[in-house]
């Protein structure tokens, strides 16, 4: 069994690799400080399992899980946290056991025995972000693999039939959310300008009022010209003031 050690304490990180050195069948394969690092390395090396920290720089452990748990064979999640508080959201995000550090040994092997006994099945694919944590990127599937794309490089997201188009500063990708829920869990950074339409509101450099009456949403960061709908128009001018 491939295990990845997540901790942004190199230290925390030696405690767990030292417990683990004469376990039968484990190998570590990798090691990660903080939550896009362990995704990254958990897909390049095929790991089955990561000891996972919550609190870490970047993105925090409860994110990570949540986007590995999109992948249609993902891989089993310990936490390994110093709170006891996060253990809800924690088995939320599909974690197979959660350890509080000081992390004792003998329950550490506890719960490599857990993965061991785990089915695939067992683990819920894309669960539903939890309202009270905003995540920093969002996730799109590709091939069997993630694309990672931080919040903050979002230009605009556009609505078409069951996808959502994320156009940011590397391109574009589809994600399988809805706007309406992208809306309410990033209602402090994106603004409605249309039904099929969420813009970050700091890239929102001006309203062009065209001959034939339509209002064009012109970006700082992308070269576009979204349709703002008569619908959002006096909501988005009204926000708009207090930028």
């Amino acid at each position: 069994m491939k295990l990845l050690v997540v901790d942004d304490e190199p230290l925390a990180r030696d405690r767990l690799v030292a417990m683990l050195a004469d376990v039968p069948d484990c190998e570590i394969a990798g090691e990660a400080g903080n939550g896009r690092e362990a995704i990254e390395r958990a897909l390049s090396l095929s790991v089955d399992a990561l000891l996972l920290d919550i609190s870490m720089p970047v993105m925090d452990g409860i994110e990570a899980a949540r986007h590995l748990a999109r992948l249609e064979s993902p891989p089993a999640v310990v936490f390994c946290t110093a709170y006891d508080e996060h253990a809800l959201a924690a088995f939320e995000a599909a974690a197979v056991d959660y350890l509080v550090k000081p992390v004792r040994r003998e329950r550490l092997l506890e719960a490599i025995e857990r993965v061991r006994r785990r089915r695939p099945s067992e683990t819920p694919r894309a669960p539903v972000p939890d309202s009270d944590r905003q995540r920093s990127h969002l996730s799109a599937r590709l091939r069997g693999s993630l694309r990672l794309i931080p919040v903050e490089d979002v230009h605009y997201l556009l609505a078409e039939e069951k996808y959502v188009v994320v156009h940011h500063g590397r391109g574009e990708d589809l994600i399988e959310e809805s706007l309406k829920s992208l809306e309410s869990e990033f209602a402090d950074r994106f603004l409605r300008i249309h039904r099929n339409c969420l813009v970050a509101r700091d890239d929102i450099q001006e309203l062009q009022r065209l001959p034939d009456g339509r209002v064009l949403a012109r970006l700082r960061r992308a070269d576009a010209a979204l349709e703002v709908s008569r619908r959002c128009l006096p909501g988005l001018r009204e926000k708009l003031k207090h930028l």
